[in-house]
């Protein structure tokens, strides 16, 4: 029994692909790359966002959630930092919390406004076939945003 549970354990190979993935979701939003922070969640995924928001279901629902085709004004990320405070899981699912600080600009010209906010998110990731990791699971927490 003891060597099944040790099969089972999330490995050091599986953590450094998990944060590779999370790297790759924090860098695509820094590069206001909609396909690249997509493609760091399963087709199935679901969004729970902050304030009791209804939940996000579906890759094609997600991009609309955060990638509308018209947008009430433009938003750009200007800054995502992201802590990883513990990993842990087994071979196929896996949990990543911490904190997050978020920074972006809303509008244009002198219009522009500039907002912040920080929290904490968790994230449940599955493993692919291919071996990588995927987020199945997004879920975040903050308080109300705040301009700066």
């Amino acid at each position: 029994m003891l060597a099944l549970a040790a099969l089972l354990l999330l490995t050091k190979p599986d953590e450094v692909a998990i944060r590779k993935t999370l790297e790759a979701y924090r860098q695509s939003w820094l590069k206001n790359d909609p396909a690249g922070v997509l493609a760091t969640f399963t087709e199935d995924a679901v969004l729970l966002p902050h304030h009791g928001d209804p939940p996000v279901r579906g890759i094609t629902n997600i991009r609309a959630y955060w990638f509308p085709s018209s947008p009430p004004q433009p938003t750009t990320i200007t800054g995502l930092e992201l802590t990883i405070d513990e990993i842990s899981g087994d071979g196929s699912l896996a949990y990543v919390w911490g904190h997050d600080t978020v920074s972006w600009t809303r509008g244009s010209g002198a219009s522009a406004t500039n907002w912040t906010n920080a929290g904490t998110y968790l994230n449940v990731m599955r493993r692919m076939p291919d071996g990588s990791w995927r987020i199945q699971a997004h879920m975040w927490d903050d308080p109300a945003n705040a301009q700066k």
